[in-house]
């Protein structure tokens, strides 16, 4: 049987996708995970012909059970995994079995935030950097030396999805922070120059050495001790200057790493030149585009997650995983739009903790104005907390419109529909970061029937209607409270 073996994968999202898509491609497919309740759970996978339970982090296990495999009659014709931890696992995997890969030294690279910079230091996308408890530089020197620097960003090496990313704007925040990471990891700790300016992600595709850039997504973040993305919003139409220096940078930077084969997102900033003169207010990013360069956020090596693949599929008319396993498989991947739409999706954040005791809203954001698609991820019982990663944004919306702004307002107003229903969290989270018993569903629907319901508000309205919102529930009394928090 032609087989595809897959290394890990999330819930939801362009790895679950990517599943599905190599069903669809007529291929068997083979998961291994190291998470139980998968199997637990193994209906919830019927694209997955064949899972197994396996230490991801023990490279010679799963040699071991790919031999295995192999000796059942197996054809393995791909390794691949969607998840960042596990991408550089695949593709050693695929070289000692023999199959198609993709450039093994490049995706190590870029999975370590260290080694990428230091690939790129004489790069001009390169921001300042300095390395913290390796070499000359131990831990406990660093504060005078970084003092002239604020703010700045501190990170780990492996971090992903923004769990380990801490903007520092005095030494106060410099030494609780360097605390909580040197408690979590001994790694060394990279310390970058802020980036102030317009974010955005790059999808990008190497096949035999050339460069396809599949898509430019602007991004909207949220910053509240964490950087996360809330708005991704597809780029159609952007000048040709513009389009021409972020190529030229994208090319630069992914070919430094030397990636041959593969795919890989980047997130660039378009930040003023070191003596320019901001203009402040500006109403897009495309003016005194000779007084702005282009730097290098991070870069990663595979498609984004969540729902980047849906975003691209509707608003460019293909599925990039799917394309993605072609190249993998040794294909020449199909990359030219079939269509072109204005395309947006809004993530939603909470802004208190809380028992999760329903969702309400669904139907009613699905039936808004140009609308594709609304996911919720959570279940009843789950703990919501505020956003500290990127896996705490607990629903997105995928609107399309006839504009890049009207894109944009349909999937807020939708995602502003949707309330997530909480019952006050625990004082105190038991040791394995679980939520305790679920307390008693019936009085707690009691007493939110007395709750101040907000109707929707205008497109217009969302951010000041949102702020209304939030006082009412900081004021109520009672357990259980709406909380929908799209942010503008």
């Amino acid at each position: 049987m032609k087989t595809i073996l897959f290394i890990g994968t999330h819930k939801s999202g362009s790895s679950r996708e990517a599943l599905r898509a190599a069903e669809q491609l007529g291929y068997y497919t083979v998961l291994y995970t190291d998470r139980p309740k998968f199997l637990e759970n193994r209906t919830s996978f019927p694209d997955v012909h064949l899972m197994q339970f396996c230490d991801l982090n023990n490279l010679e296990e799963i040699k071991l059970d790919v031999r295995r495999l192999i000796l059942n009659g197996i054809e393995i014709c791909a390794i691949v995994s969607f998840i960042e931890p596990y991408c550089h696992t695949a593709c050693i995997l695929a070289e000692e079995f023999g199959v198609n890969h993709f450039s093994t030294q490049a995706i190590q690279a870029m999975q370590d935030k260290i080694l990428s910079r230091q690939i790129l230091s004489e790069s001009p996308y390169n921001p300042r950097f300095t390395v913290l408890g390796e070499g000359n530089m131990p831990l406990s020197s660093t504060p005078m030396k970084l003092k002239k620097s604020f703010p700045f960003i501190l990170k780990l090496p492996h971090s992903c999805s923004s769990k380990d990313v801490f903007k520092i704007n005095n030494a106060k925040q410099f030494k609780r922070y360097l605390e909580k990471i040197s408690q979590k990891s001994t790694d060394p700790i990279l310390v970058e120059e802020f980036l102030d300016g317009p974010q955005y992600l790059v999808e990008v595709i190497v096949h035999q050495k050339k460069l396809h850039i599949v898509a430019i997504i602007q991004q909207e973040i949220n910053y509240n001790m964490r950087f996360i993305i809330t708005g991704y919003n597809l780029l159609l139409d952007s000048p040709e200057d513009f389009y021409q220096d972020l190529r030229a940078a994208v090319e630069d930077i992914v070919l430094i790493h030397g990636m041959e084969s593969g795919a890989c997102h980047l997130e660039m900033r378009h930040v003023w030149k070191k003596n320019a003169v901001p203009i402040a207010h500006e109403d897009t990013d495309w003016g005194h585009l000779d007084q702005k360069e282009w730097k290098l956020v991070e870069i990663n090596p595979r498609i984004s997650g969540g729902g980047m693949n849906r975003l691209i599929e509707i608003g460019l008319g293909f599925n990039l995983v799917q394309e993605t396993l072609k190249l993998a498989l040794g294909q020449e991947p199909n990359l030219i739009p079939r269509h072109k739409q204005n395309v947006f999706a809004q993530y939603v954040i909470l802004s208190e903790a809380g028992l999760l005791e329903k969702i309400t809203g669904r139907k009613k954001a699905f039936n808004c104005p140009g609308v594709q698609e609304v996911f919720l991820r959570p279940r009843k019982g789950a703990l919501l907390v505020p956003p500290l990663s990127m896996g705490h944004r607990y629903a997105y919306v995928i609107a399309t419109g006839d504009s890049e702004e009207s894109a944009r307002i349909n999937a807020k107003f939708a995602a502003a529909q949707i309330k997530f229903w909480l019952s006050p969290p625990p004082e105190r989270l038991p040791d394995n970061g679980r939520a305790p018993q679920k307390p008693d569903v019936e009085a707690a629907d009691t007493k939110a029937s007395s709750e101040r319901i907000i109707e929707p508000p205008e497109p217009d309205n969302i951010s000041k209607c949102l702020s209304i919102l939030l006082k009412v529930c900081k004021r109520s009394t009672a357990s259980l409270i709406p909380i929908f928090i799209p942010i503008s």
